[in-house]
């Protein structure tokens, strides 16, 4: 078994070929870390010189392809969950506190007013336009568009998996998988898909005494609240299993496997998991 590990998209990026050790395998490696690199400078809402900021202050842009399909996805995401998912929550991600990296996030301070989402994006081609203040977050999906697109090349080497924080891909051979619980952690044996998790106990900090988080309801533009702590889903790609575990978490139904854990300590099992 090859692993190799490394820092990416604010969390720490690993990836498993089932293989023995050859030229190949760390070619394949480094070109993977390379493409995770690559989409982080474009997609990163954080670094000031990427496509995704670049849109953001000039409200339009002539995007390059990998922008131009991660903001089609989310937006389709948007439409299919009417609304839970919706990447215009920068603004009300900023007003919560987050609006910086999470590791320079203050842990401690006011918060500012819920901000609106729901905002207008328009695509034609290349062409993405956005409404008068409005401002993308592409975080979570693109993350799993990342993680999606690594798979894929890393699989003509071999049987893999490749884990960004919990964002998870496999392909090739049954490969063990740890789901958290209430009780403890479960094993799922998954030998091709994604699984993703939202929870309000994954990137949380402190404002006006109360406890924030990263998860915003678009329908308040304000930290959601609501009886659960974390959602885990099982889909076909990472993309869709992060849209599907931000609409659950939101209060959708599941539409395939997952775990859901409550606040007071219950573990639910959905879409044929029991």
């Amino acid at each position: 078994m090859e692993r190799h590990s490394f820092p990416a998209m604010g969390t720490q990026v690993e990836l498993f070929l089932d293989t023995s050790p050859s030229a190949e395998s760390r070619s394949a490696f480094d070109s993977a870390q390379r493409e995770f690199e690559r989409l982080e400078a474009l997609l990163s809402r954080f670094r000031p010189d990427s496509e995704l900021s670049a849109l953001n202050r000039r409200g339009a842009l002539d995007a390059g392809p990998e922008l131009a399909e991660v903001v089609r996805l989310a937006l389709e995401a948007r439409d299919r969950t009417a609304g839970l998912f919706d990447p215009t929550v920068h603004d009300a991600l900023v007003s919560a506190g987050y609006d910086r990296t999470f590791d320079e996030i203050d842990p401690d301070g006011r918060s500012g007013t819920p901000r609106r989402c729901g905002g207008g994006i328009r695509i034609d081609g290349m062409r993405i336009e956005l409404e008068r203040d409005v401002h993308l977050d592409l975080g979570g999906i693109g993350k799993g568009y990342a993680v999606d697109r690594v798979a894929r090349m890393l699989v003509g080497v071999g049987p893999c998996l490749v884990n960004a924080g919990g964002d998870l891909v496999c392909y090739g051979r049954p490969w063990p998988v740890g789901v958290d619980t209430a009780e403890g952690q479960l094993t799922l044996e998954l030998d091709r898909g994604a699984i993703a998790t939202s929870g309000r106990d994954r990137r949380r900090w402190r404002r006006d005494g109360a406890e924030a988080h990263h998860l915003i309801d678009p329908s308040t533009g304000a930290p959601a609240g609501g009886d659960l702590l974390r959602v885990t889903v099982v889909a076909n790609t990472a993309v869709e299993a992060e849209v599907q575990a931000k609409a659950v978490f939101l209060g959708a139904p599941a539409s395939g496997p997952a775990v859901l854990v409550t606040n007071d300590g219950r573990t639910i099992f959905a879409g044929g998991l029991v």
